[in-house]
């Protein structure tokens, strides 16, 4: 009887002793939950540049317009002339007109 009240009071030490015993769950939540992620960086500080009064303005950079080819102004131009029914004779010299605008 003696050995068998060893036994347990040993087994009920090892109960309490032991880890997981020693966890705490907050009320309302779950031990499946998944942790929480780490907190995102902090923002970049950057000092913005100083403009010099010495320094020329910057000029803004404007790219020129495609302009067509003549032979594509003329293919347009007798196109054109074409859509208002003008013959092939007064085409050619409404072409030549137009495409040299």
């Amino acid at each position: 009887m003696k050995l068998a009240s060893l036994i347990l009071g040993a087994v009920l030490l090892a109960a309490l002793a032991s880890p997981a015993s020693a966890q705490f769950i907050p009320p309302g939540s779950s031990t499946l939950n998944p942790p929480l992620p780490s907190p995102p960086p902090p923002p970049k500080i950057e000092v913005p540049a100083i403009p010099q009064m010495d320094a020329p303005a910057p000029s803004p950079y404007i790219s020129p317009a495609p302009s067509a080819s003549f032979g594509d102004r003329i293919g347009a131009c007798l196109d054109d002339a074409a859509a208002a029914g003008l013959d092939p004779a007064d085409r050619a010299a409404y072409s030549r007109s137009c495409a040299n605008r």
